[in-house]
């Protein structure tokens, strides 16, 4: 591939002008143009409208624009990935995860990560609300399930199970449901949502649900489980060690809802520093 005028092309697409890309990239106007003008003849194509107040892309500059970024990302990409190697994480990480996962997850890797890199310096906000990272600053979050931001990069870091167990007690004193149908007559203990999610017939399904005891911690929830007070669906870093045991079991297993993924979600950045990509990597390495 001939890659003369492309990264003009790009920052005069990016820029909207002849003159800002030629400030971005250091060079005259003229040069700019002259490259742009070569390569338009070369595909034999128009790829932008130009007026004395405005450049704009046509159609099909808006279609070469797309392939030529993704071409220079990934570029960045391996530029990136050669140079961090013979990097060090440095400097300050602000960031934000779920409240239980982060403190039994989360934080002992991003622990060990500062115990191992002398040079990193962790700022880290625990909370189950969602807070902007763009707005509040933070270099880095974790978040579970569907992601709504497309704006931001994702990397997957694992996926998480959400059970519904009972303990033996409770199930000998109240017997156990064996369709979705069947919860109204059960007590459940409810969590921050009155509401619980199945899969049926292939589709998900919310299904309402009420008990003796409303928490919005998990924990609390599973001791109310483990003492029999009710049925409780939790994700299994809460549940996982009781249910070997035995003192916890599952119920509605036929009707469980697929893993929900568990996201490393970070502002888009060509320039992602070796300290964000190093925890990054870490975690992700350090869960599976």
């Amino acid at each position: 591939m001939n890659w003369e005028g492309i990264s003009e092309f790009v920052q005069v697409a990016e820029t909207e002008s002849f003159t800002q890309a030629a400030k971005r990239l250091s060079i005259s106007t003229a040069q700019v143009s002259r490259q742009v003008s070569a390569l338009e003849q070369r595909l034999n194509v128009k790829l932008f409208y130009r007026t004395t107040r405005k450049v704009s892309l046509t159609e099909e500059g808006q279609l070469f624009y797309q392939h030529c970024r993704g071409v220079l990302d990934s570029l960045d990409e391996a530029e990136r990935a050669v140079t961090n190697l013979q990097s060090k994480p440095q400097g300050k990480i602000k960031l934000t995860a779920p409240t239980t996962y982060g403190e039994q997850q989360i934080m002992p890797l991003v622990n060990n990560f500062v115990q191992r890199y002398a040079d990193v310096e962790v700022s880290a906000y625990l909370t189950n609300k969602q807070v902007d990272i763009i707005d509040e600053g933070f270099d880095l979050a974790i978040r579970v399930g569907k992601l709504s931001d497309s704006t931001m990069m994702a990397k997957k870091l694992t996926s998480r199970v959400n059970y519904v167990c009972a303990s033996p007690k409770y199930i000998e004193q109240y017997g156990s449901p064996h369709t979705l149908s069947e919860l109204e007559q059960h007590r459940c203990l409810v969590g921050t949502l009155d509401y619980w999610r199945f899969l049926e017939n292939g589709k998900e399904k919310n299904v309402r649900v009420s008990g003796p005891l409303h928490c919005n911690s998990g924990f609390s929830l599973m001791d109310a489980a483990l003492k029999g007070l009710g049925i409780v669906q939790l994700p299994d870093y809460y549940v996982q060690h009781h249910l070997k045991t035995g003192k916890l079991i599952t119920l509605l297993d036929n009707y469980r809802e697929s893993e929900q993924p568990i996201w490393a979600v970070y502002p888009h950045n060509r320039q992602l520093s070796p300290k964000i990509r190093f925890l990054v990597d870490y975690i992700a390495k350090h869960l599976n």
